[in-house]
């Protein structure tokens, strides 16, 4: 599932795609409730982050580093597991938004 940005749709790409016999979904654009970045990611990233305050913009980036060093591998794993439900619910909703 993607959309049609340059990296997705070059010859390479689809070449890789192909070989490996991956079936494209269409991908609705900016559709918050299919991209685990906004559904999964950026929530508990948010509560994390929440009330602290960097005096630098390398003392964020060292934060964020530590976040991401420090999730379980699981944390990604239902993520994308979830994309399966969510899929579904946007094919029987005919594309409306997937609420939780």
């Amino acid at each position: 599932m993607h959309d049609n940005a340059t990296p997705h749709s070059e010859n390479l790409t689809q070449q890789w795609l192909q070989r490996y016999g991956w079936r494209i979904l269409p991908h609705p654009a900016h559709s918050p409730d299919l991209a685990p970045s906004d559904f999964h990611l950026f929530g508990p990233l948010k509560r994390h982050l929440g009330g602290m305050a960097f005096e630098t913009e390398d003392d964020l980036i060292i934060e964020l580093r530590n976040w991401f060093d420090n999730l379980d591998v699981d944390f990604f794993r239902v993520s994308i597991n979830s994309l399966l439900s969510r899929w579904k619910k946007c094919i029987d909703l005919h594309g409306d938004y997937v609420e939780k």
